[in-house]
């Protein structure tokens, strides 16, 4: 079963009929069991699953026409809405709620004959680098038990790490896919904001967060983007852009204008071993026929305040709802007047780092220091913004780190949670001003843990960030043979 490599290579064996969909889920449900240890997933929807394989395999038996993703196995992260299914943002505040119904991404894989097998761990209501901030505990990387596997998609990750599912969806506000997507050694996209519709996703910073995909192929990426983007009705933030065609020209080769931001490679964070392979990276596409040129990038050191101001706000006013009066966690505590039932009801219900950044959202809110902060901060957006949009005129794609560093310690920065953020520092850009990005693997550092490379280009233009991943995932792989 491990030959599948990609959507496509199942696909063929099973139109050839030399597999079904069936053996397929008991697969993955195998591998989920073996690996448990891992806490990648929360819930696991066995019976459904094989239910819906047995089903799809009548189908294709008879001859009747099935999607375009039969049988492809997807794990979402617990902060997409299933109609019938637990969701919980992996928090105590939602432990046990049902979602009424499904987010509009998973009804157009459920439509295209996906088979969603569970849902999967990440750092409560998506706030995290590690996925140490779930309430259901850490989820481990699969390469190294003792080290995180990024967040806050962690346990979305995991799950195409380790082989538990074909793909998985996160989500990403400030990197929550492409950050784990490099501590695993996979690929992690970020569509342009609006791109996915948002609706049925549990919202962290409503104007920063977007659905996005995990896998090991790049086809396999464009194929499920491909069936989950375009207009909704159900969310006005969605594009109204007309979707191409992913997976046409996806492995055309021509060459393309690239440049990196000299601020992010030279920035004093980063790994040295890992700068050495960008710049090894750089060569390699030079040689293949590609131009890569440095660009100057002066407010690289305000984008991480920047972000966290605005995030916090957004999540300030969005967690405000989980009061316990209508639905969430509800204290056990008797005869509390209203004011301390709702401090309650919050406190038992949200985690650590969540407090943490509801009182700093609420601060940066308040009367006194909206003007020196949220707007403060709203000005950089618009700077970093217009300037990464000057460069992306001029280049058809950005180059950049992922991370600073390869995957950390479990603990390791858990005490120290200004050095968490800062270990966003490449990852925030693209959300700050809306544009995709995807995160693919680029080689091993000599602690033995993955790195990847994150390409940005304009925005709605995932046609060419896909292409030019495909280019550089082939680059990288002739440079290594």
């Amino acid at each position: 079963m491990t030959e599948y490599s990609s959507i496509a290579s199942f696909h063929r064996a099973l139109y050839a009929g030399s597999t079904s969909c069936t053996e397929r889920v008991r697969f993955y449900l195998d591998r989920i069991a073996q690996l448990k240890h891992l806490n990648a997933f929360l819930e696991v929807y066995e019976e459904e699953a094989l239910v819906k394989a047995q089903k799809l395999d009548e189908r294709l038996k008879n001859g009747q026409p099935v999607g375009v993703l039969a049988g492809v196995v997807i794990g979402i992260k617990d902060v997409i809405c299933y109609k019938g299914h637990n969701v919980s943002a992996a928090s105590r505040i939602l432990e046990g709620f049902t979602s009424l119904f499904s987010a509009t991404a998973v009804e157009r894989l459920l439509a295209a004959d996906a088979i969603i097998i569970g849902n999967l761990n990440c750092d409560e209501f998506a706030m995290g680098s590690t996925n140490e901030n779930s309430a259901y505990g850490p989820t481990l990387n699969a390469l190294d038990n003792t080290r995180v596997p990024g967040g806050s998609s962690g346990g979305s990750a995991v799950a195409v790490q380790a082989d538990l599912c074909q793909v998985s969806l996160g989500s990403d506000t400030g990197g929550s896919v492409r950050q784990p997507a490099d501590f695993c050694g996979i690929i992690g996209l970020k569509p342009t904001y609006g791109r996915i519709s948002r609706h049925g996703l549990i919202a962290y910073a409503s104007s920063f967060d977007q659905i996005g995909i995990f896998g090991k192929e790049i086809d396999d990426v464009a194929s499920v983007l491909q069936v989950m983007a375009g207009p909704d009705e159900f969310d006005s933030t969605a594009a109204q852009q007309e979707v191409p065609d992913y997976l046409q020209n996806l492995s055309h080769n021509k060459s393309y204008r690239l440049a990196y931001l000299r601020d992010a490679q030279y920035h004093e964070g980063l790994d040295v071993e890992m700068r050495g392979g960008y710049i090894d990276l750089f060569e390699s596409l030079v040689t293949a026929g590609h131009t890569v040129t440095g660009k100057g990038f002066d407010y690289l050191d305000y984008v991480v305040p920047a972000y966290y101001v605005l995030t916090t706000a957004e999540a300030s006013s969005n967690l405000s709802r989980y009061d316990g009066v209508r639905f969430g966690h509800r204290t056990n505590e008797k005869n509390l007047d209203l004011t301390d039932f709702y401090k309650k009801n919050r406190s038992e219900g949200f985690g650590k780092e969540v407090k943490r950044r509801i009182l700093l959202g609420t601060f940066v809110l308040s009367a006194g220091y909206y003007d020196a902060y949220y707007t403060k901060a709203q000005q950089v957006r618009r700077l970093v913004t217009e300037k990464l949009n000057e460069i992306l005129e001029e280049f058809d794609a950005i180059l950049m780190p992922t991370v600073p560093s390869t995957a950390f310690k479990l603990g390791e920065k858990t005490k120290d949670p200004i050095a968490m953020y800062l270990a966003d520092i490449y990852t925030v850009l693209a959300n700050l001003a809306g544009v995709p990005a995807i995160s693919v693997p680029l080689g091993r550092h000599s602690n033995g843990m993955p790195y990847g490379v994150q390409i940005i280009t304009k925005k709605f233009d995932e046609a060419a960030l896909l292409q030019i991943a495909h280019q550089v995932m082939a680059t990288e792989r002739a440079s290594i043979v």
